[in-house]
């Protein structure tokens, strides 16, 4: 979910260089993880299932602020609460404990089907 981890003392040396310090590694972990969870807490209305299980949720970057960028999609582009999904993943991700700002984008490329879902997914669905 995230990239350009780097150790304590690459961190010093990007510091005194001027480049865009890192977050620590244990600290992205807790904050990857406490992420996840609440992205656990949207449900689409219709599917009796999480949206981060149902596979809606294509990429999460969390930057050196702690502020977050998801790339997401829909299970279509007529989804019912198209205009309302995306308040919902912004409101629970900006809940988590040390997050700053969260920005949201809905993507339908590559779109999603039905192969993205976990099988957490498929059981609640019966997909097996």
């Amino acid at each position: 979910m995230t990239e350009g981890l780097t150790s304590q003392r690459d961190e010093a040396a990007a510091a005194e260089a001027g480049a865009e310090p890192v977050l620590p590694p244990e600290e992205l972990e807790r904050l990857t993880a406490d992420i996840v969870s609440a992205l656990k807490t949207v449900y689409d209305p219709e599917i009796p299932a999480d949206i981060y299980e149902l596979g809606l949720i294509y990429k999460v970057d969390v930057d050196a602020e702690r502020n977050v960028a998801i790339i997401m999609t829909l299970t279509a582009p007529g989804c019912p609460v198209a205009g309302e999904m995306p308040i919902w993943v912004q409101n629970a991700v900006s809940a988590v404990a040390g997050v700053k700002d969260v920005k949201v984008d809905i993507v339908f490329d590559p779109p999603w089907d039905q192969s993205r879902m976990s099988d957490e997914a498929r059981l609640a669905l019966n997909m097996f």
